[in-house]
């Protein structure tokens, strides 16, 4: 069985690093450049307006909340958050900067800045081209504006049908189902060990736990999803800031330190610390952006699956809703998860530094050096960002496996959704990246139409957004 994984290790390795080559990056990257041009850099020039609308919800005097569609633009945008908000920001980045040095953090920052635009464009359009799926709910995302927003009838269809697929079997195989899972059970069992329980948590017993929780929401449908997502994401949010926020008051004074070493690795052929040979920039922008992209999941399309569910008809104010996702999972997240790790020192304790630190151990061995039950802190966040992850991306999945096969999938496709979350807390030990890199894959894959579909559309994005806010150019 060892042999067998370590081929499929091998593989996956071999072909994540292929998908996510300079092509990849260069198309992702590329097309968030094109859309900050041509919606006049619509992050910069509409943050603040983004900014009131999000706590205009938060406060709930959202002017939307009784229009055509299943949850009000702030559950929305809480749904979208939970699926976005997960392991990727506590592991992912752990992972990055184990594997690509602690340079990898900058090119995070530098695609979520870009990716920013492309959020907008994508809750923009799920919102203009969304229809009401046959059981009354409304349903969008790329494979409805690829359909029904581009000319070439076949190619469209064709561009919708290959990301409805893409994006099912990522839903089931990747970044939010199997990586979460798995990375959930490992902080869970870290955190036993930790305190005393020699063998740990099972990793079967997380498995179930998740499994339990998952399907009781997700059989409820969007409704229940966005109502739990709704209360839950800023609760999360705030223990982890909370925490981050009090080992890095104890490290205050090296804080500027922290960002000198991110932005020096980030540019560096080979690092100029003992002990770290030839990380090259090629493979610290290839793991930021891809772990980034994992993060925030800008450019995947899966936000504008969430925002179509919204009430608001104005698909400029959704496209604003969506576009602080990933202000708040890149800019400020995954910088409180790199400063956590930096600050501290734990990043010398990595492989690419000659140690065994990795993943959501990284983080938790961070928070711990100031806090006695860091590890504590870091299991419980990591579970509720993995549990608000896997009811978002159910839904995701849902839609896009309702889209070819119609409403007669939903049932099915959540038992199946349910039972790879325990195959994913299983799988552990030295092939745990076979799930990370499998995740990765299947991000790509589900990228690429969408993200040929945005740059067809930009065109029409920029001009409503134009229209829109004339005044505010």
């Amino acid at each position: 069985m060892d042999q067998f994984l370590q081929s499929v290790l091998d593989f996956v390795s071999v072909a994540r690093d292929w998908i996510w080559g300079n092509w990849m990056i260069a198309l992702l990257v590329g097309t968030g450049v094109v859309l900050t041009v041509r919606t006049g850099g619509v992050q910069f020039r509409l943050f603040g307006q983004s900014l009131k609308l999000l706590l205009r919800g938060a406060l709930g005097k959202e002017h939307a909340r009784e229009g055509k569609g299943d949850i009000s633009p702030f559950a929305a945008l809480m749904t979208a958050l939970a699926a976005t908000v997960g392991n990727g920001n506590i592991a992912g980045v752990a992972a990055a900067i184990a594997t690509g040095g602690p340079g990898a953090p900058f090119w995070m920052w530098m695609s979520g800045i870009f990716g920013m635009a492309t959020k907008y464009a994508e809750g923009f359009l799920g919102v203009y081209f969304r229809r009401e799926a046959e059981n009354g709910t409304m349903a969008g995302g790329p494979m409805y504006y690829c359909r029904y927003g581009l000319k070439n009838t076949r190619f469209a269809r064709g561009l919708g049908w290959a990301f409805a697929l893409f994006g099912g079997f990522a839903a089931l195989l990747g970044t939010g189902n199997m990586a979460q899972s798995n990375s959930m059970a490992l902080a869970v069992d870290a955190a036993f060990k930790e305190h005393g329980v020699a063998t740990g948590c099972p990793f079967w017993i997380s498995g179930l736990v998740i499994t339990l929780l998952v399907g009781l929401v997700v059989i409820g449908g969007i409704k229940r999803i966005g109502a739990v997502a709704e209360k839950l994401v800023p609760t999360m949010i705030a223990i982890y800031f909370i925490g981050v926020i009090i080992v890095l008051g104890a490290y205050w004074r090296e804080i500027p330190g922290a960002f000198e070493t991110v932005f020096g690795f980030a540019f560096s052929l080979k690092a100029a610390v003992g002990g770290v040979i030839g990380i090259s920039v090629q493979r610290a922008i290839s793991l930021g952006v891809s772990r980034g992209v994992l993060s925030n999941e800008a450019g995947l399309g899966s936000a504008a699956i969430a925002q179509s569910a919204s009430r608001s008809s104005d698909p400029t104010d959704n496209g604003l809703l969506a576009m602080t996702g990933v202000f708040i999972d890149t800019i400020v997240v995954n910088t409180l998860t790199t400063l956590l790790i930096v600050v501290t020192g734990v990043w010398k304790l990595t492989p690419v530094m000659g140690g065994e630190l990795t993943s959501t151990a990284l983080t938790a061995s961070a928070m711990s050096t100031v806090i006695p039950s860091g590890s504590l802190i870091i299991a419980f966040c990591s579970f509720l960002f993995g549990y608000t992850t896997l009811i978002g991306w159910c839904y995701y999945g849902e839609i896009c496996w309702e889209y070819i096969f119609g409403i007669r999938i939903v049932l099915p496709y959540r038992i199946i959704y349910i039972i790879l979350l325990f195959v994913g807390a299983v799988v552990q030990g030295a092939f745990i990246n076979i799930v990370w890199f499998v995740g990765e894959a299947a991000n790509a894959f589900m990228a690429f139409p969408n993200l040929i579909g945005l740059l067809m559309l930009s065109g029409l994005v920029a001009r409503v957004t134009r229209q829109r806010y004339r005044g505010e150019t």
